[in-house]
Protein backbone atom coordinates (compact mmCIF):
# COMPACT_ATOMS: atom_id res chain seq x y z
CA UNK A 1 0.00 0.00 0.00
CA UNK A 2 1.25 3.27 -1.22
CA UNK A 3 2.05 5.79 2.42
CA UNK A 4 0.92 8.92 0.79
CA UNK A 5 -2.79 7.09 -0.06
CA UNK A 6 -2.80 5.79 3.61
CA UNK A 7 -1.26 9.42 4.58
CA UNK A 8 -4.47 11.19 3.11
CA UNK A 9 -6.88 8.13 3.70
CA UNK A 10 -6.18 8.91 7.32
CA UNK A 11 -6.51 13.06 7.39
CA UNK A 12 -9.31 12.87 5.03
CA UNK A 13 -11.54 11.14 7.60
CA UNK A 14 -9.63 12.88 10.18
CA UNK A 15 -10.43 16.46 8.67
CA UNK A 16 -13.88 15.39 8.03
CA UNK A 17 -14.70 14.41 11.61
CA UNK A 18 -13.36 17.49 12.70
CA UNK A 19 -15.10 20.04 10.24
CA UNK A 20 -18.44 17.57 11.59
CA UNK A 21 -17.89 18.47 14.70
CA UNK A 22 -17.88 22.09 14.14
CA UNK A 23 -20.74 21.94 11.70
CA UNK A 24 -22.89 20.39 15.15
CA UNK A 25 -21.94 22.73 17.48
CA UNK A 26 -22.36 25.78 15.52
CA UNK A 27 -25.73 23.80 14.27
CA UNK A 28 -26.81 22.68 17.84
CA UNK A 29 -25.21 24.62 20.78
CA UNK A 30 -24.94 27.64 18.44
CA UNK A 31 -27.95 27.71 16.49
CA UNK A 32 -26.12 29.54 14.05
CA UNK A 33 -27.15 28.80 10.30
CA UNK A 34 -24.08 30.45 8.30
CA UNK A 35 -21.62 28.83 10.83
CA UNK A 36 -22.76 25.57 10.06
CA UNK A 37 -22.97 25.85 6.65
CA UNK A 38 -19.32 27.09 6.45
CA UNK A 39 -17.97 24.44 8.45
CA UNK A 40 -20.07 21.80 6.03
CA UNK A 41 -19.21 23.10 3.18
CA UNK A 42 -15.39 22.45 4.27
CA UNK A 43 -15.95 18.98 4.18
CA UNK A 44 -17.21 18.98 0.58
CA UNK A 45 -14.55 21.45 -0.85
CA UNK A 46 -11.78 18.50 0.44
CA UNK A 47 -13.84 16.38 -0.94
CA UNK A 48 -14.06 17.63 -4.42
CA UNK A 49 -10.30 18.22 -3.86
CA UNK A 50 -9.57 14.69 -3.46
CA UNK A 51 -11.76 13.68 -6.47
CA UNK A 52 -9.72 15.60 -8.68
CA UNK A 53 -6.51 14.35 -7.40
CA UNK A 54 -7.39 10.83 -7.72
CA UNK A 55 -7.98 9.77 -4.44
CA UNK A 56 -11.90 9.63 -3.74
CA UNK A 57 -13.50 8.19 -1.05
CA UNK A 58 -13.22 3.99 -2.80
CA UNK A 59 -9.22 4.44 -3.58
CA UNK A 60 -9.05 6.17 0.09
CA UNK A 61 -10.43 3.03 1.43
CA UNK A 62 -8.51 0.61 -0.46
CA UNK A 63 -5.25 1.96 0.71
CA UNK A 64 -6.44 1.92 4.48
CA UNK A 65 -5.30 -0.74 6.90
CA UNK A 66 -6.64 -0.24 9.96
CA UNK A 67 -4.71 -3.39 11.87
CA UNK A 68 -1.36 -3.03 10.22
CA UNK A 69 -0.92 0.93 11.40
CA UNK A 70 1.29 1.49 14.62
CA UNK A 71 -0.33 4.56 15.62
CA UNK A 72 -3.69 3.43 16.25
CA UNK A 73 -3.16 2.31 20.18
CA UNK A 74 -1.17 5.58 20.40
CA UNK A 75 -3.16 8.02 22.56
CA UNK A 76 -2.51 11.22 24.63
CA UNK A 77 -3.30 11.18 28.42
CA UNK A 78 -6.18 13.35 27.75
CA UNK A 79 -7.42 12.76 24.72
CA UNK A 80 -10.50 11.38 26.07
CA UNK A 81 -11.38 14.26 28.50
CA UNK A 82 -12.80 17.97 27.52
CA UNK A 83 -13.73 19.84 30.45
CA UNK A 84 -16.49 22.08 28.38
CA UNK A 85 -17.80 22.77 24.18
CA UNK A 86 -15.11 25.36 24.63
CA UNK A 87 -12.27 22.50 24.80
CA UNK A 88 -14.24 20.42 22.21
CA UNK A 89 -14.14 23.06 19.00
CA UNK A 90 -10.49 24.00 20.36
CA UNK A 91 -9.48 20.78 19.94
CA UNK A 92 -11.60 19.85 16.43
CA UNK A 93 -9.61 23.38 15.16
CA UNK A 94 -6.56 22.10 15.93
CA UNK A 95 -7.08 18.55 14.66
CA UNK A 96 -8.85 19.92 11.49
CA UNK A 97 -6.10 22.04 10.75
CA UNK A 98 -3.37 19.75 11.44
CA UNK A 99 -5.09 17.39 8.97
CA UNK A 100 -5.51 19.45 6.18
CA UNK A 101 -1.87 20.44 6.24
CA UNK A 102 -0.73 16.42 6.00
CA UNK A 103 -3.31 16.29 3.06
CA UNK A 104 -1.56 19.73 1.23
CA UNK A 105 1.97 18.64 1.55
CA UNK A 106 1.01 14.75 0.66
CA UNK A 107 -0.85 16.32 -2.26
CA UNK A 108 2.17 18.68 -3.60
CA UNK A 109 4.08 15.07 -4.33
CA UNK A 110 1.32 14.29 -6.93
CA UNK A 111 -1.02 17.72 -7.95
CA UNK A 112 0.12 20.92 -6.89
CA UNK A 113 -2.73 22.49 -7.87
CA UNK A 114 -5.43 20.43 -5.87
CA UNK A 115 -2.24 21.43 -3.02
CA UNK A 116 -2.89 24.79 -3.61
CA UNK A 117 -6.49 24.36 -2.90
CA UNK A 118 -5.89 22.30 -0.07
CA UNK A 119 -4.24 25.24 1.30
CA UNK A 120 -7.04 27.75 1.02
CA UNK A 121 -9.38 25.11 2.97
CA UNK A 122 -6.72 24.92 5.69
CA UNK A 123 -7.10 28.81 6.24
CA UNK A 124 -10.45 28.66 5.71
CA UNK A 125 -10.90 26.40 8.44
CA UNK A 126 -8.57 28.27 10.86
CA UNK A 127 -11.64 31.12 10.43
CA UNK A 128 -14.03 28.33 10.52
CA UNK A 129 -12.55 27.29 14.47
CA UNK A 130 -12.06 31.65 15.41
CA UNK A 131 -15.78 31.99 14.53
CA UNK A 132 -17.37 29.21 16.38
CA UNK A 133 -15.22 29.37 19.07
CA UNK A 134 -15.89 33.32 19.46
CA UNK A 135 -19.87 32.66 19.34
CA UNK A 136 -19.54 29.76 22.20
CA UNK A 137 -17.08 32.92 24.45
CA UNK A 138 -20.59 34.84 23.10
CA UNK A 139 -22.96 32.70 24.60
CA UNK A 140 -21.22 32.25 27.98
CA UNK A 141 -21.40 35.68 28.37
CA UNK A 142 -24.40 36.19 27.57
CA UNK A 143 -26.00 33.15 29.56
CA UNK A 144 -28.51 35.35 31.55
CA UNK A 145 -31.65 38.14 31.04
CA UNK A 146 -32.05 41.18 32.94
CA UNK A 147 -34.50 42.11 34.03
CA UNK A 148 -33.98 45.88 33.85
CA UNK A 149 -30.76 48.29 33.06
CA UNK A 150 -31.41 51.68 34.07
CA UNK A 151 -29.31 54.55 32.19
CA UNK A 152 -27.70 57.33 34.16
CA UNK A 153 -28.07 60.43 32.82
CA UNK A 154 -26.97 63.40 35.24
CA UNK A 155 -29.31 65.92 34.06
CA UNK A 156 -32.21 63.20 33.93
CA UNK A 157 -31.38 62.57 38.15
CA UNK A 158 -33.60 65.16 39.28
CA UNK A 159 -34.31 63.82 42.71
CA UNK A 160 -31.07 62.85 43.85
CA UNK A 161 -28.09 63.20 41.57
CA UNK A 162 -26.85 60.75 39.62
CA UNK A 163 -24.27 59.46 42.51
CA UNK A 164 -27.08 59.20 45.21
CA UNK A 165 -29.49 57.56 42.08
CA UNK A 166 -26.95 55.31 41.21
CA UNK A 167 -26.47 54.29 44.73
CA UNK A 168 -29.80 53.39 45.79
CA UNK A 169 -30.84 51.56 42.32
CA UNK A 170 -27.80 49.71 43.43
CA UNK A 171 -28.86 49.19 46.50
CA UNK A 172 -32.51 47.80 45.21
CA UNK A 173 -31.03 45.05 43.27
CA UNK A 174 -30.75 46.71 39.79
CA UNK A 175 -28.66 43.83 37.86
CA UNK A 176 -27.24 46.92 35.76
CA UNK A 177 -26.66 50.31 35.06
CA UNK A 178 -25.24 51.83 31.92
CA UNK A 179 -23.67 55.62 32.25
CA UNK A 180 -24.66 57.39 28.94
CA UNK A 181 -23.39 61.01 28.78
CA UNK A 182 -22.98 62.87 25.56
CA UNK A 183 -21.77 65.78 26.45
CA UNK A 184 -18.83 65.25 29.55
CA UNK A 185 -15.15 65.72 28.44
CA UNK A 186 -13.24 62.57 28.37
CA UNK A 187 -11.12 63.06 31.46
CA UNK A 188 -14.65 63.52 32.95
CA UNK A 189 -16.30 60.46 31.77
CA UNK A 190 -13.67 58.18 32.61
CA UNK A 191 -13.59 59.17 36.19
CA UNK A 192 -17.52 59.11 36.12
CA UNK A 193 -17.51 55.36 35.22
CA UNK A 194 -14.35 54.18 37.09
CA UNK A 195 -16.45 55.79 40.45
CA UNK A 196 -19.86 53.93 39.06
CA UNK A 197 -17.71 50.42 38.16
CA UNK A 198 -16.50 50.66 41.55
CA UNK A 199 -20.09 50.82 43.42
CA UNK A 200 -21.32 48.53 41.02
CA UNK A 201 -19.02 46.20 42.10
CA UNK A 202 -19.72 45.73 45.59
CA UNK A 203 -23.73 44.96 44.49
CA UNK A 204 -22.51 42.16 42.02
CA UNK A 205 -23.77 44.57 38.87
CA UNK A 206 -22.34 45.62 35.99
CA UNK A 207 -21.64 48.31 34.02
CA UNK A 208 -22.31 49.17 30.74
CA UNK A 209 -20.06 52.66 29.18
CA UNK A 210 -22.82 53.66 25.84
CA UNK A 211 -20.94 54.25 22.77
CA UNK A 212 -17.62 54.72 24.28
CA UNK A 213 -15.67 51.28 24.20
CA UNK A 214 -12.47 52.98 25.02
CA UNK A 215 -14.07 54.11 28.55
CA UNK A 216 -15.48 50.78 29.13
CA UNK A 217 -12.02 49.21 28.64
CA UNK A 218 -10.18 51.72 30.64
CA UNK A 219 -12.66 52.19 33.35
CA UNK A 220 -12.97 48.14 33.86
CA UNK A 221 -16.53 48.33 32.71
CA UNK A 222 -18.71 45.37 31.86
CA UNK A 223 -19.03 46.09 28.71
CA UNK A 224 -20.00 48.89 25.82
CA UNK A 225 -23.42 49.28 24.08
CA UNK A 226 -23.14 50.73 20.53
CA UNK A 227 -25.76 52.13 18.12
CA UNK A 228 -26.41 51.28 14.71
CA UNK A 229 -23.86 54.03 13.44
CA UNK A 230 -20.97 53.25 15.89
CA UNK A 231 -18.32 51.07 15.55
CA UNK A 232 -18.26 47.32 14.57
CA UNK A 233 -18.69 44.80 17.12
CA UNK A 234 -15.50 43.12 16.17
CA UNK A 235 -13.39 46.46 16.39
CA UNK A 236 -15.14 47.50 19.69
CA UNK A 237 -14.16 43.88 20.77
CA UNK A 238 -10.61 44.38 19.71
CA UNK A 239 -11.00 47.29 22.25
CA UNK A 240 -13.06 46.04 25.27
CA UNK A 241 -11.49 42.54 25.02
CA UNK A 242 -12.90 39.20 24.90
CA UNK A 243 -14.72 38.88 28.17
CA UNK A 244 -16.77 42.59 27.71
CA UNK A 245 -20.08 42.37 26.73
CA UNK A 246 -20.95 44.48 23.05
CA UNK A 247 -24.43 45.21 22.91
CA UNK A 248 -26.29 47.11 20.31
CA UNK A 249 -28.97 48.89 18.98
CA UNK A 250 -31.81 46.88 16.83
CA UNK A 251 -34.88 48.87 14.92
CA UNK A 252 -35.34 45.91 12.90
CA UNK A 253 -35.58 42.23 12.61
CA UNK A 254 -32.42 42.37 10.12
CA UNK A 255 -30.59 44.62 12.34
CA UNK A 256 -30.98 41.97 15.04
CA UNK A 257 -30.02 39.04 13.39
CA UNK A 258 -26.83 41.10 11.73
CA UNK A 259 -25.89 41.53 15.35
CA UNK A 260 -26.42 38.62 16.20
CA UNK A 261 -24.46 37.20 13.09
CA UNK A 262 -22.00 39.82 14.16
CA UNK A 263 -21.13 38.35 17.83
CA UNK A 264 -23.11 41.02 19.69
CA UNK A 265 -24.04 39.81 23.09
CA UNK A 266 -27.49 41.24 24.17
CA UNK A 267 -29.57 43.57 21.60
CA UNK A 268 -31.51 46.74 22.58
CA UNK A 269 -34.85 46.85 20.77
CA UNK A 270 -37.09 49.96 19.81
CA UNK A 271 -38.09 52.79 20.56
CA UNK A 272 -41.59 51.14 21.36
CA UNK A 273 -42.78 54.42 22.82
CA UNK A 274 -42.44 58.38 21.78
CA UNK A 275 -39.42 59.69 24.47
CA UNK A 276 -38.11 63.13 25.20
CA UNK A 277 -34.75 61.97 26.35
CA UNK A 278 -33.79 61.21 22.08
CA UNK A 279 -34.85 62.35 19.39
CA UNK A 280 -36.67 58.93 17.47
CA UNK A 281 -37.17 59.02 13.96
CA UNK A 282 -39.96 56.50 14.11
CA UNK A 283 -41.07 54.58 16.94
CA UNK A 284 -41.25 50.30 16.39
CA UNK A 285 -44.03 49.71 19.38
CA UNK A 286 -43.46 46.32 20.97
CA UNK A 287 -44.96 44.80 16.97
CA UNK A 288 -41.39 45.33 16.62
CA UNK A 289 -40.69 43.06 20.19
CA UNK A 290 -42.81 40.52 18.75
CA UNK A 291 -41.14 40.13 15.75
CA UNK A 292 -37.25 39.81 17.04
CA UNK A 293 -38.83 37.46 19.76
CA UNK A 294 -40.96 35.53 17.61
CA UNK A 295 -37.63 34.99 15.06
CA UNK A 296 -36.02 31.54 15.61
CA UNK A 297 -32.40 33.25 15.91
CA UNK A 298 -32.85 36.44 16.98
CA UNK A 299 -34.99 35.76 19.23
CA UNK A 300 -32.09 33.59 21.47
CA UNK A 301 -30.08 36.59 21.80
CA UNK A 302 -30.72 38.78 24.95
CA UNK A 303 -32.62 41.31 24.94
CA UNK A 304 -33.93 44.99 26.34
CA UNK A 305 -36.93 46.90 25.22
CA UNK A 306 -35.94 50.80 25.23
CA UNK A 307 -37.76 53.88 24.46
CA UNK A 308 -40.58 55.68 26.59
CA UNK A 309 -41.00 52.37 28.67
CA UNK A 310 -42.57 52.96 32.63
CA UNK A 311 -43.99 50.57 34.98
CA UNK A 312 -47.31 51.03 33.24
CA UNK A 313 -46.13 49.95 29.90
CA UNK A 314 -43.86 46.86 31.32
CA UNK A 315 -47.49 44.69 30.71
CA UNK A 316 -47.85 45.21 28.06
CA UNK A 317 -44.20 44.73 26.77
CA UNK A 318 -44.16 41.27 28.85
CA UNK A 319 -47.58 40.27 26.75
CA UNK A 320 -45.56 40.86 23.76
CA UNK A 321 -42.74 38.64 25.25
CA UNK A 322 -40.24 40.87 26.19
CA UNK A 323 -38.04 39.32 29.03
CA UNK A 324 -36.26 43.03 30.24
CA UNK A 325 -36.23 46.34 29.81
CA UNK A 326 -34.03 49.35 29.44
CA UNK A 327 -35.07 52.70 31.13
CA UNK A 328 -33.39 56.27 31.60
CA UNK A 329 -36.03 59.33 32.57
CA UNK A 330 -38.98 57.22 34.38
CA UNK A 331 -36.53 56.19 37.10
CA UNK A 332 -33.81 58.59 37.44
CA UNK A 333 -36.46 61.79 37.29
CA UNK A 334 -38.92 59.71 39.86
CA UNK A 335 -39.31 60.92 43.16
CA UNK A 336 -38.44 57.46 44.18
CA UNK A 337 -36.13 55.79 42.25
CA UNK A 338 -35.42 52.18 43.74
CA UNK A 339 -39.40 51.98 44.16
CA UNK A 340 -40.24 52.68 40.83
CA UNK A 341 -37.28 50.37 39.97
CA UNK A 342 -38.48 47.77 42.24
CA UNK A 343 -41.63 47.66 40.48
CA UNK A 344 -40.32 47.56 37.15
CA UNK A 345 -38.03 44.57 37.88
CA UNK A 346 -41.52 42.97 39.56
CA UNK A 347 -42.60 42.72 36.25
CA UNK A 348 -40.17 40.42 34.96
CA UNK A 349 -39.81 38.51 37.76
CA UNK A 350 -41.75 35.55 36.51
CA UNK A 351 -39.95 35.64 33.10
CA UNK A 352 -36.34 35.82 34.48
CA UNK A 353 -36.72 32.72 35.74
CA UNK A 354 -38.50 30.97 33.30
CA UNK A 355 -35.46 32.47 31.17
CA UNK A 356 -32.59 30.94 33.89
CA UNK A 357 -34.12 27.79 33.47
CA UNK A 358 -34.10 27.26 29.65
CA UNK A 359 -32.44 24.03 28.57
CA UNK A 360 -31.16 26.45 25.53
CA UNK A 361 -29.38 28.49 27.86
CA UNK A 362 -25.65 27.87 28.94
CA UNK A 363 -24.13 27.47 31.82
CA UNK A 364 -21.51 30.32 32.27
CA UNK A 365 -18.87 31.04 35.45
CA UNK A 366 -18.72 34.34 34.23
CA UNK A 367 -20.36 37.40 36.28
CA UNK A 368 -20.91 39.45 33.51
CA UNK A 369 -24.47 39.50 31.78
CA UNK A 370 -26.53 42.03 29.68
CA UNK A 371 -27.66 44.43 29.55
CA UNK A 372 -29.28 47.58 26.57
Amino acid sequence: MHPIGRMIDANANRAAEAARTLEDVARFALDHRDAAASCKAIRHRLESVLIASGFPRETRAAARDTTGDTGVANSAADAHTRRDLQEVVSAAGSRLGEALRVIEECLKTVDPRQAANAERIRYDAYEAERTVSTMLRARVRSSRQWPLCVLITESLCTSLGWRQTAAVLLEAGVPCLQLREKSLTDRVLASRARDLVAMAKDHAADVIINDRADIAAISGAAGVHLGQQELDTADARAIVGERALVGRSCCTVDQALAAQNDGADYIGIGAMYPTETKARPSIMGPSLLREVVGDATAGRLPHLAIGGITAERCDELVAAGCRGVAVSSAVCSSPDPAATARVIMQHFAETETETENHPCQTASSSTHSPTA
